[in-house]
């Protein structure tokens, strides 16, 4: 069983007073329902899981009346059960596809006797028909593919490890550089395998590539056929939309140029596609804004984007035929950059930062800006050797409410004399 921090969260709302359903988004594949149904199994006496993919008869138990009693009885005839009160979990899996049970948590949780934890795919997408949200008797959290650190628990580092890399990034001091060396060699195998489960338990149980890469490309083929089945009107557009992500990652500034995709095209006929992919919780959008002031959502340019992968195993399999082995020796400015930019998306994504370029008229520009304790942080990743090139960087000294000015690279720890601070690029994962 690969170590999950969704686990510890888990754990938090079980023992919470008063607790309302749990619901848990998350891109399809990046380990769920897995998570799910072992934290069930060994904390309840009762664990009754419900797929309303795999058992689209249950939803009947959400027609008409939507009393608690009517529908724990239905379940009950429908072969569900025990049901035993202060002892039960309920687990209602693809809950996106039967809306009406959403509706019913309301009253569900208001009854009180059991516990309920909800999970989807593509939640954000197929609610339109719900007709009425359980307000208040929901608490909402998203679960990501494995981040760096849940790598290093499934290589079987150490805990201690960890703490040390993560307390030197917190004091800005230099790594024992055997540390470094070995932590920089495991972040380029986590850049070509990512984070879905799938990919990583391949990796872990075969020497041979081939069977990660195989993982991954099945992973990526039901991302399509979701397309196909749930996009609607709009499938051609979101396919072409996914399918040029790696390719534009690849320009120099990594935005997400629509004429590249269709001549002609206008922002607003993709729109939707791209939402589509951001809402399912396949690709991270990162709006550019306009000026260099808190709050960023003030100048944000929604229609200048870049559009990141969830994973970057995925990105690679996607687009990079035989960047892997590059990439494990160390190349990981290959392809401009963008696994290396990719993964830094990720974890903020991951971290709950909200993500936002800066771009003006392509004279200064910096990866990502973020608001950090009231005030203006500042990342900028570089994956080659001239990370100390960074002109655009150097420009923003002077900026008011100025915080921390961030360069990711593949150097050891280190502090300018202006205040840059220099990290490893997997410290992406405490930011």
């Amino acid at each position: 069983m690969l170590k999950r921090k969704m686990l510890d969260e888990l754990l938090s709302w079980k023992n919470r007073a008063n607790k309302r359903a749990l619901l848990i988004k998350g891109a399809r594949q990046v380990g769920k329902t897995y998570i799910i149904r072992e934290f069930g199994k060994a904390n309840y006496k009762n664990f009754i899981e419900i797929n309303f993919e795999e058992q689209p008869f249950a939803k009947n138990a959400f027609t008409d009346d939507l009393s608690p009693r009517t529908i724990i009885q239905k379940l009950s005839l429908m072969g569900f059960g025990p049901f035993e009160n202060g002892k039960t979990l309920i687990f209602f899996d693809e809950i996106q596809s039967c809306p009406k049970a959403r509706t019913a948590i309301k009253f569900l949780v208001e009854d009180g006797r059991f516990d309920y934890i909800e999970s989807g795919s593509l939640l954000g997408i197929n609610y339109r028909d719900v007709s009425s949200y359980p307000v208040g008797f929901e608490d909402c959290t998203t679960m990501y593919p494995l981040d760096f650190e849940e790598f290093l628990w499934a290589k079987g580092i150490m805990p201690e490890v960890i703490d040390t890399i993560r307390d030197a990034c917190k004091t800005v001091t230099p790594l024992d550089s055997v540390m470094h060396k070995r932590a920089m060699q495991l972040f380029q195998e986590y850049l070509i395998v990512g984070g879905m489960p799938a990919a990583v338990k391949a990796f872990l149980n075969s020497d041979d590539f081939t069977e990660t890469l195989r993982a991954q490309k099945s992973i990526l083929d039901s991302y399509r056929d979701d397309i196909s089945k749930y996009a609607d009107k709009e499938k051609s557009l979101v396919k072409q939309t996914f399918d040029a992500i790696p390719e534009q990652l690849n320009q120099k500034n990594k935005r997400f140029i629509l004429a590249d995709i269709e001549k002609g095209a206008k922002s607003k006929k993709f729109e939707n596609a791209t939402q589509w992919l951001v809402e399912a919780g396949i690709a991270y959008n990162c709006f550019n804004v306009t000026a260099l002031e808190i709050p960023l959502s003030f100048n944000e340019k929604r229609n200048l984007y870049k559009l990141y992968m969830h994973d970057t195993g995925l990105l690679c399999a996607q687009g990079y035929k035989n960047i892997q082995g590059a990439v494990l020796n160390g190349e990981i400015n290959i392809n401009e950059g963008a696994v290396a930019e990719n993964a830094v998306a990720s974890a903020l994504s991951a971290n709950g930062i909200p993500l936002n370029y800066y771009d003006r008229k392509s004279r200064s520009e910096l990866d990502f800006v973020f608001a950090e304790n009231n005030k203006l942080s500042i990342i900028e990743v570089k994956s080659g050797r001239d990370f100390k090139k960074h002109a655009s960087l150097d420009e923003t000294k002077t900026i008011k409410q100025l915080g921390r000015r961030i360069v990711l690279c593949k150097s050891n720890i280190e502090k300018s004399d202006d205040g840059i601070i220099y990290l490893p690029i997997y410290m992406a994962m405490f930011l």
